[in-house]
Formats: C-alpha cells, sequence, structure tokens
C-alpha cells in the first residue's frame, strides 16, 4: 500500500531525476506529500526514505527541522498572525484575541469543521503592513477586526479558491525544465565541464561577453 497517488509517485521520480543524489529531493518530496495531504504523515515518510534510498528515521528528522512541514492535521486554511514588535505594536495581539473569538479555537487550535487552524507566527517580514497575516502563507497586509472577519466569510464562501489554494499546495504553476536546458543528474566529481545551463542567449558563455 502506497501513500503517493499514481500521478504524484511519477511526480516524485521526476523529481528525483532532477538531482545527481536521489536524497536530495527529500524537500521537494515532503512537499509533494504535504501538498497531497495537507500535512505529511507517517507513511508518507516511510515511502519517501524509500525513494531517496535513506532512512524514515532521517526523513524524519528533515521534516521536523522545518516549520513549513506539519507533521498532525491541519485545516484547510491555516491562518498565521504575526506577533512579532512591528505587528505587536500595530495590534497583533488585539487581532489575534478577536480571531479566536470569530473562530471558537485558541492559538494552534483547529475549528471542529476542520477549515481553520488558527496560529500565532514570527516575523512574516511584511513590517511596513503591519498587522499583517498569513493563509496558507499567502499574505493578507494590516488586517483589522472588520477584515478579519470578511477574510473568513470569504474563506469559508470559497471566494477566494482562486488565489488561495488548501494547505499545503506551494504553487500553481510546478517547474518543469526542458531537456536541453537541465543540467543533468551528474554527481559534483564527475563534471567536467560547463554545465548546460550556463549557456545564455546567441551562444555567449556567462564567463565570457557579447
Amino acid at each position: 500500500m502506497t501513500f503517493f497517488t499514481e500521478e504524484n509517485r511519477t511526480l516524485a521520480h521526476e523529481i528525483i531525476g532532477r538531482y545527481p543524489k536521489r536524497r536530495s529531493a527529500m524537500i521537494p518530496l515532503l512537499h509533494v506529500a504535504q501538498a497531497q495531504a495537507g500535512w505529511v504523515t507517517e507513511e508518507a515518510m516511510v515511502e519517501i526514505a524509500e525513494l531517496v534510498d535513506t532512512t524514515p528515521a532521517e526523513v524524519l528528522g528533515t521534516c521536523s527541522f522545518y516549520e513549513m512541514f506539519k507533521r498532525e492535521p491541519v485545516g484547510k486554511f491555516l491562518v498565521n498572525i504575526c506577533a512579532t514588535m512591528s505587528c505587536a505594536l500595530a495590534g497583533a495581539a488585539e487581532l489575534m484575541e478577536h480571531a479566536e473569538e470569530r473562530l471558537g479555537v485558541r492559538a494552534g487550535g483547529t475549528t471542529p469543521d476542520g477549515l481553520f487552524t488558527l496560529a500565532s507566527a514570527e516575523c512574516q517580514a511584511a513590517c511596513t503592513e503591519a498587522p499583517c497575516l498569513q493563509v496558507n502563507y499567502r499574505y493578507r497586509y494590516r488586517v483589522d477586526a472588520d477584515g478579519f472577519d470578511q477574510l473568513v466569510d470569504d474563506l469559508a464562501a470559497g471566494a477566494l479558491d482562486d488565489e488561495i489554494p488548501p494547505h499545503g499546495v506551494t504553487a500553481r504553476v510546478r517547474q518543469r525544465i526542458p531537456a536541453g536546458r537541465a543540467v543533468g543528474a551528474v554527481p559534483p566529481e564527475a563534471v567536467a565541464e560547463e554545465p548546460v545551463w550556463l549557456a545564455v542567449a546567441d551562444g555567449v558563455s556567462s564567463g565570457g561577453a557579447s
């Protein structure tokens, strides 16, 4: 019994083929697993270990290191409210209090319908737009109580589905590398000449002049 769907298993092999060492594909495969289930399951980590020739413990070590990988179910929409200095000075604590009241859960909790998980976050690098939050890592700026309520209503109604996909989806357009532009899965120690991808338009090398 495999975790990945047939489509995602094919994608996994494609991703692995981009790297000279299979283990280098571990993080991209964790993203694929999270996009499929919304979080990273133990079954997913076992299968990733098999695919990249390592142990489930190593996959767990990588998965647990990064905050963006969730090892337990979260809501369809993960709402991270920034609590660092600029946002704190602009009312982030009051915004969080309002969010907890509106959603009926404390920070770290998930609504009974599985739609929203509310969380506090460290700096989201949008200090001039405080207070800010992210929904599935998509930004919302200068959010007040009314704006939060409207956001929740829109998300629940599906009005933002084109803008904010379910948790785990990192991008809508997946990278595709044309065969003629690929580096090739060659171990670094075996590289004897300039990689194909260094070539630029009109055959001019990145180290030369036109």
